[in-house]
């Protein structure tokens, strides 16, 4: 048995600080239609970002929102039915405020996203074409992770996000931008260095300098794979500049989709960048948003600017 805990709408706006709008509305869609996989067809969202969001929501409260079952219709706990009964309310009352015509100036909020490798490039251009285009915006942006743009868009914490088409499910829309190649970067006395493209299989018997970052890792090593390769793998860099430095100093080769158009790395050693030949290994750099109906009208115009003002850069 449950205990009934009464939750107050000081308490829910207490709440509304760490839990997004968008999950108040996963968690009601989930009371309303009694399972996972009906809600998520009614939102058109993936079900496991909808599972993963309702447990988090739980696990912030600190308390379960459904009873579940295995075959069963996922029932509301009596705490479950009083917070849906109050986030409710919110819900309507947001919904109001987005459809008010008489919105003061600087209330438009838009919260975009960059990959931590793309934003030097995409994260200033992308700022100054929504600026231009939205004199009123509240703009704020997080430059991170694959895994942390991701999870942010299905919290709702990112509106959009720009980054490379990796790891997304059909819960999320993408829009091309443009397709990038990687190249492999060494210093000008290596064998590689004179060649005006490099295959994988070139690369194979050099040592490899990668991102830290797991995801684009495991990306250059399946490439690697599927063309029946198996690579040695010698340093794993935090930051673009550092696999670039120790790239210029001969620890191993490189490789990276981003390439800043200097031919020196921060400590001033001379760098060589040489195209990766293969056409298996071009990925395109999207505009991502979670969901894959209608979006929201600011969020429709924003994607409208950035994908005809960085389409093809």
């Amino acid at each position: 048995m449950y205990s009934v805990q009464i939750i107050s709408f000081e308490v829910i706006i207490k709440l509304m600080l760490y839990i997004s709008l968008r999950q108040y509305e996963y968690v009601c869609a989930v009371g309303g239609h009694g399972s996972l996989s009906a809600a998520a067809q009614h939102l058109n969202v993936s079900q496991p970002a909808l599972s993963t969001a309702l447990t988090r929501v739980e696990a912030h409260l600190g308390f379960p929102l459904f009873v579940r079952r295995r075959g069963a219709a996922m029932a509301l706990t009596p705490q479950g039915r009083a917070f849906i009964d109050q986030a409710e309310v919110l819900l309507k009352n947001a919904a109001r405020i987005e459809t008010s015509d008489t919105s003061a100036p600087g209330t438009t909020r838009l919260r975009l996203g960059c990959f931590t490798d793309l934003a030097p490039f995409l994260l200033a251009p992308a700022l100054q074409l929504l600026r231009d285009r939205f004199t009123d915006i509240n703009l704020t942006y997080v430059a991170g992770s694959f895994e942390g743009l991701l999870n942010g868009l299905m919290d709702g914490q990112i509106d959009i996000a720009i980054t490379y088409d990796l790891t997304m499910d059909a819960g999320f829309a993408r829009t091309k931008l443009f397709d990038s190649r990687p190249k492999a970067l060494m210093p000008p006395d290596h064998p590689l260095a004179t060649t005006t493209e490099v295959t994988l299989a070139a690369l194979e018997g050099y040592p490899l300098i990668l991102s830290s970052e797991g995801l684009s890792a495991q990306h250059i090593l399946g490439l690697f794979r599927q063309n029946g390769l198996r690579p040695t793998v010698a340093h794993r860099a935090a930051s673009l500049e550092i696999q670039r430095s120790l790239a210029a100093h001969g620890e191993g080769i490189g490789i990276s989709y981003a390439s800043p158009p200097s031919s020196f790395s921060y400590d001033n050693k001379h760098l060589v960048s040489v195209p990766i030949a293969n056409p298996d290994t071009a990925e395109s750099v999207v505009l991502a948003r979670h969901g894959t109906g209608p979006s929201d009208t600011v969020i429709e115009k924003a994607e409208r600017v950035l994908v005809a003002g960085l389409t093809g850069v």
